[in-house]
C-alpha cells in the first residue's frame, strides 16, 4: 500500500469508522492474506477499532468476497477462487455457476462437495485448470444454504415424534432426523408420506435435524406431487394480499372510460383458437382479403392498462417472470381476476386490446404495418380441434357449426401457409417432435401418457403470432426503442461438426454440403424428414441447440431464421411481452420509450430468462413424477420403442405404447462387454459385435420404477445389431460398464 493511501486511509479511520470498503482495499493492496492485527496495522487504527474491523470481515465473508485461511483472510478474487451458485445434476456431478458472468462454470466431481447442496451460495478452488473444456474444481465454503426448507419423504418413524426423512428431490443426497408433532386433527405420518422440513443443525456426515412443518400428504397422489414439485423449485404460489387488493381494485369489464383515444374494431370478425382447456385467451385474430392480397389483424390483450409499472401487481408479475403450468393446476403471473377475466379476449365482451395490423402479398411476404390500441369483441372461442375438424378433416357437421366464421378460417389458413413457406425458405428450424399429455380419471389419477396433438390447426396460429412478433421487433429497432429481444445462439460448434461427421457415414452423406455449417441444418432436417435416420438426426439436431433467452441486445434467433425477434402475444403469461408492449404503446404513440427501460431491462432480461428455465425444470420434473405413478403398476409388462439416447453406462428407450422413456443399464446385459462410441453415438459388443444405435427398435421389459430416483428401469428383451463380420475392438478393460 503507498504512504499516500496509507495517510489517507488512517486520517479516515481517526476521523470515523472502518467499513467493508477500506478493508478490501487493504486486501488488494497487499497482495497477500492477513490476520486482524495485520489489517489493524495496515490501516492505522488504534487497537479499539478492531471491533470495527471484525465487523467489516463478517460483511466481507458473508458477502463471499473473502476466505478464511489457516492464519487469516483471503481474497477470493486474488487466491484463484470464484464465487457462484452451486447447480447438481441428478447423475451426482456438480458445477458452479460463476456471479462473474465472464468466467465458465466450474465443473465438481462428487467426491469434492462436501457440506454443498444444489442452490447453495458456494465458493469454489480452482483444481485444475483445462484449454477448451470447464475448468475442475472443489467447494471451498458454503457462504448461504439455497434453501431452508425441503420437502422430504418420510422412510420410517424412529420415535413417538421422530421420522426419518429424504428429500425428494434427488439432487439433495442428506437425509433428516425430523421432529413432527401432527396439528389438532391430524394424523401421524407415515412410510411414503411428504411433508415440508425446515432444515435444522449437521448431526454427521450427511444427516441432519430437522422440524416438520406441514404433512403433505401421500406421495402417490398428483396433487401432492404438483406442489413437492412447486416447493423443490420455489415456484410462488398464493398471490400476496397488496396485490390481490389492487386487483380486487380493477372493474370487472372495462368501460367506456377505457376506450378513449382506441380504434373501435369491434365490429371486426376477431376469434380466440386455443386449446380445450386454455382458460386466458392473449390473442385474437382476423384475416381480411385485399383481392390476392392480406391483411392480419393480430389483438393482444392490453394487460398493460391495467398494470401500470411499478405497481404491487407488476412487481409481482416480474418477480414470477412468468406463469407456471401444471397437469392438473397453474400458478398463474397475474391474478385470476385479471388472466381469465378482465384481460382475457373471452368471446361476445369488450375488451382492450394492442393489435398488430399487418398486410402481406399473396405469396405471404410482409409489408405495411400498423400498431395500435384498439377495443375488440371476439366474436368465438375456437379450439385447434374445432379448426382442424372444420378446415382439414373436411367434418360437415363442424362446419356447419361454425357458420359464417367458416369463411374466415378458411382465409386464415391460405396466408399462414403462405407464410410458412416463406420461413421455411429462410431456413426456420421445424422439429416435429411430440410432445406428452397426461389423462386423468375422475379420481385424479393417470390413466394414460399420449402424444399431443399437433396440426396446422396449431400451426395457423403459431404463423400469426411469429409474423406479429417479427413486426414489433422490426419496427421497434429502427426507431431506436430499447427492445427487451428473444434471442436464440447458432447451435454449438463442437456438436453441430459431430453431428455431421456422423451423417457422413450415414445414407445421407450425398446431399450434405462439402463444408456443412448451422445454415445448413434446415436443409438437413428436410431431407431426412420420412427416411430411416429421420429419428437419428432430429434427436441429434435438437441436442446440438442452444437455449433461447432474452436480452437487450439483438442477436437473432436461429431457430426461427429471424434476425429480429422479439415476444409480444402473451401479456398475460409472460413479463417479457409486458415490457414490449409498454415501449410499444409509447413509440407508436409518438412519446418514445421511457427513458429508464434502457438501463434496466439486462436485469430484467437476465431475471425472467432464469424464471423461464426454473418453469421448464419444474414441467419435466412433475412430467417424470407422473410417469413414475402411472409406470407403478405395469411392472413386468413388455414394451416396444426405440433407442433415444446413449451413455457409457446404458441407453434410453422411448416406450411406443406410453409417451414415457425408461433406460436399459448395461449391467443388465451379460452377453458381452460393450464399449460406448460418443462420436457414433452407439455401443459395441468387444466379442459379438452386437450394436445399439440411436433410434434402433427394441422390445424390453418394465423391470421397475423408483419415485426417488425419478427412475424407470427396463430390462432389454430383443434388439441390438450383430454385422456379418465381427470387428476388431481394442479392449479397455474387463469390467462392464455401469
Amino acid at each position: 500500500m503507498t504512504t499516500k493511501r496509507k495517510k489517507k486511509d488512517a486520517k479516515k479511520v481517526q476521523g470515523g469508522g472502518i467499513d467493508a470498503a477500506a478493508v478490501a482495499r487493504v486486501f488488494r493492496e497487499s497482495g497477500k492474506p492477513l490476520g486482524e492485527k495485520d489489517l489493524l496495522r495496515q490501516l492505522g487504527a488504534p487497537r479499539a477499532k478492531m471491533h470495527e474491523v471484525l465487523a467489516a470481515l463478517d460483511e466481507l465473508l458473508e458477502a463471499g468476497k473473502i476466505i478464511r485461511v489457516r492464519r487469516g483472510f483471503g481474497l477470493v478474487e486474488s487466491m484463484h477462487l470464484v464465487t457462484g451458485t452451486l447447480e447438481i445434476s441428478r447423475s451426482g456431478v456438480g458445477y458452479v455457476l460463476p456471479e462473474d458472468k465472464r468466467r465458465k462454470d466450474i465443473f465438481i466431481h462428487p467426491k469434492d462437495l462436501g457440506d454443498a447442496w444444489h442452490g447453495d451460495r458456494v465458493v469454489a478452488a480452482v483444481t485444475r485448470e483445462r484449454k477448451d473444456k470447464n475448468h475442475e474444481g472443489r467447494i471451498a465454503r458454503v457462504i448461504e444454504r439455497g434453501v431452508v426448507t425441503l420437502p422430504c419423504r418420510v422412510v420410517k418413524r424412529m420415535a413417538s415424534d421422530l421420522y426419518l426423512c429424504r428429500p425428494t428431490d434427488p439432487r439433495h443426497t442428506m437425509s433428516f432426523m425430523v421432529d413432527f408433532l401432527p396439528k389438532d386433527g391430524g394424523r401421524d405420518p407415515m412410510a411414503d408420506d411428504v411433508m415440508q422440513v425446515h432444515i435444522g443443525e449437521k448431526l454427521e456426515y450427511k444427516l441432519y435435524s430437522g422440524r416438520g412443518l406441514e404433512l403433505l400428504g401421500a406421495q402417490g397422489d398428483v396433487s401432492v406431487q404438483e406442489r413437492l414439485v412447486k416447493l423443490n423449485h420455489d415456484i410462488p404460489g398464493p398471490f400476496p394480499p397488496k396485490v390481490l387488493r389492487e386487483a380486487e381494485a380493477l372493474p370487472e369489464q372495462p368501460g367506456e372510460a377505457d376506450f378513449a383515444g382506441r380504434k373501435d374494431l369491434r365490429a371486426l370478425p376477431f376469434v380466440t383458437i386455443d386449446g380445450a382447456k386454455a382458460r386466458d385467451f392473449d390473442d385474437a385474430v382476423y384475416v381480411k382479403k385485399r383481392g390476392r392480397a392480406f391483411t392480419l389483424f393480430v389483438a393482444i390483450a392490453d394487460v398493460s392498462h391495467y398494470v401500470p409499472e411499478g405497481s404491487a401487481l407488476d412487481k409481482e408479475a416480474l418477480e414470477r417472470g412468468n406463469s407456471y403450468y401444471f397437469p392438473q393446476s397453474v400458478e398463474p403471473m397475474l391474478p385470476e381476476r385479471i388472466s381469465n377475466g378482465l384481460c382475457s379476449l373471452n368471446p361476445h365482451v369488450p375488451r382492450l386490446a394492442v393489435v398488430a395490423e399487418i398486410d402481406f402479398t399473396a405469396k405471404g411476404v410482409p409489408g405495411r404495418t400498423d400498431f395500435y390500441p384498439a377495443v375488440i369483441e371476439s366474436k368465438a372461442r375456437l379450439t385447434y380441434s374445432q379448426v382442424n375438424r372444420a378446415l382439414f378433416l373436411g367434418d360437415e357437421d363442424e362446419r356447419k357449426n361454425l357458420g359464417k366464421i367458416l369463411p374466415l378460417l378458411e382465409t386464415a389458413e391460405v396466408l399462414a401457409r403462405a407464410i410458412h413457406e416463406v420461413r421455411a425458405a429462410r431456413g426456420n428450424l421445424d422439429f416435429d417432435l411430440p410432445e406428452p399429455e397426461i389423462l386423468f380419471n375422475l379420481q385424479g389419477e393417470a390413466e394414460d401418457i399420449r402424444p399431443k396433438a399437433h396440426h396446422f390447426g396449431h400451426q395457423l396460429v403459431e404463423e400469426f403470432m411469429v409474423a406479429a412478433n417479427e413486426a414489433v421487433a422490426r419496427f421497434l429497432t429502427e426507431r431506436e426503442a430499447p427492445v427487451l429481444y428473444r434471442v436464440h445462439p447458432e447451435p454449438d460448434p463442437a456438436k453441430l461438426e459431430a453431428l455431421f461427421k456422423l451423417l457422413a457415414t450415414t445414407d445421407m452423406a450425398t446431399k450434405l454440403p462439402v463444408k456443412p455449417g448451422p445454415g445448413d441444418l434446415s436443409a438437413v432436417l428436410r431431407d431426412a424428414s420420412g427416411s430411416d435416420v429421420d429419428f437419428l438426426v432430429s434427436r441429434l439436431a435438437l441436442r446440438t441447440m442452444m437455449q433461447a433467452s432474452y436480452s437487450p441486445k439483438n442477436d437473432g434467433h436461429f431457430g426461427l431464421a429471424s434476425t429480429c425477434y422479439c415476444h409480444f402475444t402473451s401479456p398475460i403469461r409472460r413479463y417479457a411481452d409486458l415490457v414490449v408492449h409498454r415501449s410499444l404503446k409509447a413509440v407508436a404513440a409518438g412519446k418514445g420509450a421511457p427513458a429508464k427501460l434502457a438501463s434496466k431491462l439486462p436485469k430484467v432480461a437476465e431475471h425472467i430468462s432464469r424464471r423461464e428455465r426454473v418453469a421448464m425444470e419444474a414441467e419435466r420434473e412433475i412430467l417424470k413424477r407422473v410417469t413414475v405413478l402411472f409406470l407403478a403398476d405395469k411392472v413386468g409388462r413388455e414394451f416396444t420403442g426405440v433407442i433415444g439416447s446413449i451413455a457409457d453406462f446404458g441407453f434410453w428407450v422411448e416406450l411406443k405404447e406410453v409417451m414415457a422413456e425408461g433406460m436399459v443399464r448395461l449391467s443388465s446385459l451379460s452377453d458381452d462387454y460393450y464399449q460406448h462410441n460418443a462420436e457414433r453415438h452407439e455401443l459395441l459388443g468387444e466379442r459379438t459385435g452386437r450394436r445399439f444405435r440411436l433410434g434402433q427398435a427394441v422390445s424390453v421389459e418394465l423391470s421397475g420404477v423408483d419415485l426417488g430416483r425419478l427412475a424407470v428401469d427396463l430390462t432389454l428383451i430383443e434388439g441390438g445389431e450383430a454385422p456379418l463380420a465381427v470387428p476388431s475392438v481394442k479392449r479397455k478393460g474387463r469390467r462392464r460398464r455401469r
